[in-house]
């Protein structure tokens, strides 16, 4: 199966712009041409394409996903290294998400004591958005 640029773009959920900055900064390998001369994705490619956009949301940086790409080139002989790359930024993950909990403590606090504030200033369960309402 292969799939135009528009059509990949579509379904990576990445515009066609970035699809041609991937190319040329050398995350994904040139693809494909139809005979018209036109890309052609292939189902690979897409899922390499999903890959980096989950390594993006994990925050790693270009530069970073620009070695990954350029190792995969190499085989099981860069395994070490691949594996490397994906366990340092799996503990930068897990402590963002340490840091985002405890945000998300802070904000549960914060909630529920102005819940309590409601319900001293209401005197009853209600809340100040039902009264409003």
């Amino acid at each position: 199966m292969s799939y135009s640029i528009a059509e990949a773009a579509r379904r990576s959920g990445l515009s066609i712009d970035t699809l041609r900055y991937y190319e040329r900064i050398k995350l994904v390998e040139p693809p494909a041409r139809d005979a018209a001369g036109r890309r052609a994705y292939t189902d690979e490619d897409l899922g390499w394409l999903g890959f980096l956009t989950k390594l993006r949301l994990t925050g790693m940086p270009i530069k970073r996903m620009r070695e990954y790409a350029s190792l995969r080139h190499h085989g099981a002989a860069s395994a070490g290294r691949r594996k490397a790359i994906l366990v340092d930024q799996r503990k930068s993950v897990a402590d963002r998400i340490a840091e985002l909990q405890t945000c998300l403590a802070i904000l549960d606090y914060k909630i529920d004591h102005y819940d309590q504030v409601e319900r001293k200033v209401l005197g009853t369960g209600a809340t100040m958005e039902g009264i409003s309402a």
